[in-house]
């Protein structure tokens, strides 16, 4: 049996869709899934069982989860960069992690582990995933904290030849929607076209960066669950691996290719970004991908133009836009 956390939200939901195309129907997928429409997720997978995360932390707990598991794909967790209760943040995304990742070795089962590139803070210390940087960081809001503190704790407890982190950078893709204001900016710029003709994108706050023209690794969900499979195949491969493409594109870049995949001219207008934002935002983002390319990863990545337009016309644009 396999079992992936986060089952009915966005990278989780698109594993389990990865692990039926490869015939693998034996898979406990565990989530919280609230009032919400996380559900409409879960409509396509083929599973044998579903938990609350609640109930599945008291199992794991104390004990009495009783399977045997192949692998983990451990991807629940609030990825929320806005959410400020830090108890919560805490518990559900460092607490829960080490509780699975402890049961995970106890079993002999594959744990992958979503980390983030929220780690890097400003980005002054490059975007490398060694060791050396990672003990350096200093992450630019709780969320990222909340990732990091298990990074650490997997190095002072000699975890990293053992499992696997992924330190996901700006991820989109299919049955995201559910993610309201944390969807990605494809989500939302298809959705703003639709409904106005344009697209508002934040200006720039750094004289460093034109309007537009803040730079970010976007990488697309199906490529990134092939990168998770390859790593559950080559249980040798362990440590915390960055997951982005390498190449860092602009804002006006991601839109342009919305635009052009809608096959409508350009129109976006700038907008002031909220005061609140200003001291966390990130104007740069670039996966090091070195260590994962020299680890034997064979996945290539789509380009950006590729991606968008597989997502906008293959899910955003059709009647039934789920994957």
């Amino acid at each position: 049996m396999f079992i992936v956390t986060g089952g009915a939200g966005f990278i989780g939901n698109v594993m389990v869709w990865k692990l039926n195309q490869l015939g693998i129907t034996d898979i406990l997928i565990v989530d919280h899934l609230g009032d919400g429409n996380k559900w409409k997720n879960l409509v396509r997978r083929k599973y044998s069982d579903y938990m609350h995360r609640d109930q599945f932390l008291d199992l794991i707990s104390s004990g009495r989860l009783d399977a045997r598991v192949e692998g983990i794909f451990h991807m629940g967790a609030c990825s929320a960069t806005t959410e400020k209760n830090a108890d919560f943040l805490m518990a559900n995304n460092y607490r829960y992690t080490k509780v699975l990742g402890e049961w995970a070795l106890e079993h002999d089962a594959r744990f992958i582990y979503a980390s983030s590139a929220a780690t890097y803070g400003n980005g002054t210390l490059g975007f490398r995933d060694d060791l050396d940087t990672m003990q350096k960081l200093v992450p630019l809001n709780m969320y990222g904290y909340s990732k990091q503190v298990y990074d650490l704790h997997a190095h002072r407890n000699g975890l990293l030849d053992k499992i696997a982190g992924i330190k996901f950078f700006n991820v989109f893709g299919p049955n995201e929607y559910h993610k309201g204001d944390m969807s990605s900016v494809v989500f939302k710029s298809f959705n703003q076209i639709t409904e106005t003709g344009m697209v508002k994108l934040f200006r720039s706050a750094n004289p460093a960066y034109k309007d537009g023209e803040q730079l970010r690794d976007f990488v697309y969900v199906k490529d990134c669950v092939d990168v998770l499979w390859w790593l559950y195949e080559n249980k040798q491969v362990n440590g915390i691996f960055n997951l982005g493409t390498g190449v860092a594109r602009s804002w006006k870049d991601l839109v342009n290719a919305v635009f052009s995949s809608m096959k409508l001219p350009v129109k976006i207008e700038y907008v002031d970004m909220p005061p609140g934002l200003k001291k966390a935002y990130q104007y740069f983002t670039l996966a090091d991908m070195s260590r994962l390319r020299e680890s034997g990863c064979p996945v290539e990545f789509r380009s950006l133009e590729a991606a968008v337009q597989d997502y906008v016309c293959g899910y955003l644009s059709q009647p039934d836009p789920f994957l």
